[in-house]
């Protein structure tokens, strides 16, 4: 063997031995990062379709952060009305408890309950997650309602709920505390009630009946109606009596039974009777003027206030409420469009026909979009709104001698309407979010089942094992060792050695 040769051999060992190394960083590579390459040119012919499986697995993993953000979104709108839930049935009992006490201070326990329950109900309605307002619908840039203060005690310029229902309740009431009746003689023997105006205000003739032996009752009729009864014909007898009927202004009915007796002075809802007709007929129409004053001073001005507060929670800014046109209040006879410049708008979010629903949603698959939106001023939500900030705003005096009868007019309607009968309720809302909520677990679960075949598929591509790799290396650690003992031995060869 010529030295030439020698050293041919050595320099191709050499070559090799860096083969082999370039071959050892790669296995170590492999071993460190589970890759079976570091570019996709390294795959050969199935880098195409690990860049479907990769763009497959990333569009998964966006669904899934757009699945933990709106779950996020929906766990604290949930936790919201469920708070709400239990306001509802704060304040019932607060007006169960107000209802049990024989004077004022019962309403004004109930009232402090409902202002503390109403801060509250506004808190909740204007929660967000991170920036985003949740029950504002679009605008999930702003608050949903406006502050509590405002709300009850107006802004500046801007009326609040509690100057709408003192003008309400001024109109219904009317100049002389009747409920916008006017009770007079038509003739010596008979009594007469007729609405002072045609209007929207006060008390409106439903019927008169009358178990009265030889008494005659007109029913309501004319414009403005009136009704009345004639005791021309005969006395009544003791125990006989009189029913009045009227209509309230919040869609209420209530029922005023006046009863004769030989009792002088009569008592409460009763009329004194005598021989003489016209006696009689005077006895009577004191009772009633004494009657319908009470009446009005609770049952009618309970009704006010819902009416009012409807009027003002049941607006935005596209159609502002209605109010009482005046002044003066007492003999108004129509109502006003209020403004955005002289009344308080308590819903601040966005406004739009389309369902709350779907001012939020989210696409969660390539298929499947779930809606979450919701607004403050939702039918149940709104209904919440109003009798709670009824209660609030308006104020019974523990000194009031009709304090007891008007909390109790008022605490009966607030009830009702807390019960939503018929409407939509916080709990349908909860439903609609819980339906959201099951779609989104049901597309986690799919997304992790793709996942993993989608992932099992890849690695078979471009993964390695490193059970595999780790044999390799051991390989082709020895066959280095043994390349680089022969390299050695060649290069300590000479000629001195060679001529040997």
């Amino acid at each position: 063997m010529s030295v030439s040769s020698i050293g041919a051999q050595a320099q191709l060992a050499i070559q090799e031995i860096t083969t082999m190394r370039s071959q050892f960083d790669d296995l170590q590579r492999q071993l460190s990062t589970g890759q079976k390459s570091a570019t996709y040119a390294g795959l050969g012919i199935d880098r195409g379709v690990t860049v479907s499986l990769n763009s497959q697995l990333s569009a998964i993993s966006g669904f899934d952060n757009t699945i933990q953000n709106v779950m996020n979104r929906v766990n604290l709108m949930n936790t919201a009305l469920g708070n709400m839930i239990d306001i509802t049935s704060t304040v019932k009992s607060a007006m169960v408890q107000a209802n049990g006490v024989s004077d004022g201070n019962g309403a004004l326990v109930a009232q402090q309950t409902a202002q503390s329950s109403l801060d509250e109900l506004i808190g909740l309605l204007n929660s967000q997650a991170g920036s985003r307002y949740l029950f504002s619908g679009r605008a999930t840039d702003q608050p949903a309602v406006e502050t509590l203060d405002h709300i009850l005690n107006g802004d500046g310029a801007k009326a609040g709920l509690k100057q709408l229902i003192a003008e309400r309740t001024q109109a219904d009431l009317g100049t002389n505390g009747l409920g916008r009746l006017v009770i007079s003689s038509p003739t010596a023997n008979s009594v007469s009630v007729a609405e002072d105006a045609v209007s929207p205000f006060g008390f409106k003739l439903a019927s008169i009946t009358s178990n009265v032996t030889g008494a005659v009752v007109s029913a309501p009729s004319g414009s403005p109606p009136s009704m009345g009864i004639d005791f021309s014909a005969a006395a009544p007898n003791p125990g006989d009596t009189v029913t009045l009927r009227f209509n309230l202004p919040d869609g209420t009915s209530e029922n005023l039974t006046l009863t004769a007796t030989n009792n002088s002075p009569p008592g409460a809802n009763q009329f004194t009777i005598d021989p003489n007709p016209a006696t009689t007929a005077s006895n009577f129409q004191t009772a009633l003027n004494t009657a319908i004053g009470n009446l009005a001073n609770t049952s009618l001005t309970a009704a006010s206030a819902v009416t009012a507060s409807n009027d003002f929670f049941n607006a935005d800014a596209s159609n502002p409420p209605q109010r009482v046109a005046g002044p003066p209040f007492d003999s108004a006879t129509s109502m006003v469009a209020g403004t955005t410049a002289n009344t308080v708008i308590w819903y601040t979010g966005e406004t739009g026909t389309d369902p709350a629903r779907s001012t939020a949603t989210a696409r969660i698959d390539p298929s499947l979009v779930v809606s979450y939106g919701a607004r403050a001023n939702e039918d149940a939500i709104r209904n919440l709104m109003q009798n709670v900030a009824t209660l609030a705003a308006v104020q019974i005096s523990p000194s009031n001698p009709n304090g007891v009868a008007l909390s109790s007019a008022l605490d009966q309607r607030l009830t009702i309407n807390l019960s939503s009968p018929g409407g939509q309720t916080i709990q349908d809302i909860e439903t609609d979010l819980a339906s959201a909520q099951t779609s989104m677990n049901d597309a986690k679960t799919r997304h992790q089942q793709a996942t993993s075949t989608l992932s099992d598929f890849l690695q078979q591509i471009d993964g390695v094992s490193n059970e595999d790799v780790g044999a390799q290396l051991l390989t082709l650690q020895t066959r280095m060792q043994a390349s680089m003992q022969v390299t050695s031995m060649l290069f300590q060869t000479s000629l001195v050695n060679y001529l040997k």
